[in-house]
């Protein structure tokens, strides 16, 4: 759990970290590091024979979509590809200012979930470069929920501006991004939307609990209806310790059954969260598991989405069988 204490300890450490990477990549593009010209030579071809664009997403998340609107003429790298990283906390390294200063185009979450990634964008800029923050897109603003990809309609206005922006880069190959977005948005998510229309069909209106807001615009957007205050939500999001009101509250949800299914972030289980799993259990209301980040690392988003949604049906299924 992050303390108010460490949050700061910890955007100092980022300040540090970002200085010193920007700093090394700074040092090694003059003495001719072979990363940021490597990434210029690889723009000028593609296996296909058009352009190869170089892109960098602070998320792997994102960068699942974007490699995958692209296809043959973009070159993805994600910053953020463990499971096991903090997005909110993770400190950039020179590789990763190589990275950002030799991209055509760059993706960050915003919002103030990835602190680190609009500042690495600004140690590099006058390169030419678009960026693309999500949270400036859909008009959310730092201090609001930034688990946008949660979101299905923040992810379909994503898909748009992404391949909007490929096109510019690359007008030559405009009616390849667009195929490449009519394929994704008609087939490849087929089983995602197919998933969250029939989960907004059948179980609309019914209680949830949550262990924190990633889980929030997923429930907006199927209309289950979140009981768990959002305050205790944002504390376990934000590393910030629960008042002793809100867990309460949750306390004497899960007791009465107020709450037809748990869902809970598996990558953030504090023990406060933990402790709620287990209530639920005990009073046989079904638990359905999310994580903030894809797993394993390798599966693409919608792959990621459509086992958890899968889940969280079955979890529903069982709460209204009776």
């Amino acid at each position: 759990m992050r303390t108010a204490p460490a949050r700061h300890a910890i955007r100092i450490a980022v300040r540090i970290t970002l200085g010193t990477a920007v700093a090394a990549a700074l040092t090694a593009t003059a003495a001719c590091s072979t990363s940021s010209s490597a990434g210029t030579e690889a723009a000028t071809s593609s296996a296909g024979g058009g352009r190869t664009i170089q892109v960098v997403a602070a998320e792997n998340f994102w960068g699942s979509i974007a490699s995958q609107l692209g296809g043959s003429h973009v070159k993805v790298t994600s910053i953020i590809n463990n499971p096991d990283a903090d997005p909110h906390s993770y400190e950039p390294t020179a590789a990763d200012a190589r990275t950002v200063a030799g991209a055509e185009y760059a993706i960050v979450n915003g919002i103030g979930y990835d602190v680190w990634a609009p500042k690495l964008l600004a140690a590099s800029q006058g390169s030419g470069r678009i960026d693309l923050n999500v949270g400036d897109l859909v008009g959310i603003k730092t201090g609001g929920n930034p688990h946008r990809w949660y979101s299905p309609a923040d992810v379909y206005k994503v898909i748009e501006r992404i391949t909007a922006d490929y096109k510019k880069l690359d007008p030559a190959d405009a009616a390849y991004f667009e195929e490449q977005k009519n394929t994704f948005e008609t087939t490849t998510l087929a089983p995602y939307d197919q998933l969250i229309s029939d989960i907004k069909a059948k179980y609309m209106g019914t209680p949830i609990g949550a262990s924190e807001s990633i889980v929030s615009p997923l429930a907006d957007s199927v209309g289950l209806k979140m009981l768990t205050p959002d305050t205790f939500l944002n504390a376990i999001s934000e590393g910030t310790d629960p008042t002793a009101r809100d867990k309460a509250t949750i306390d004497r949800q899960i007791a009465g059954k107020q709450i037809k299914i748990y869902v809970y972030n598996t990558q953030n289980a504090t023990p406060d969260v933990q402790a709620q799993v287990e209530a639920a259990k005990a009073k046989g209301i079904p638990v359905a598991a999310v994580t903030e980040t894809p797993t394993p690392a390798a599966a693409s988003f919608q792959a990621w989405q459509v086992r958890q949604l899968q889940g969280i049906e079955r979890a529903l299924a069982i709460a209204t069988r009776n």
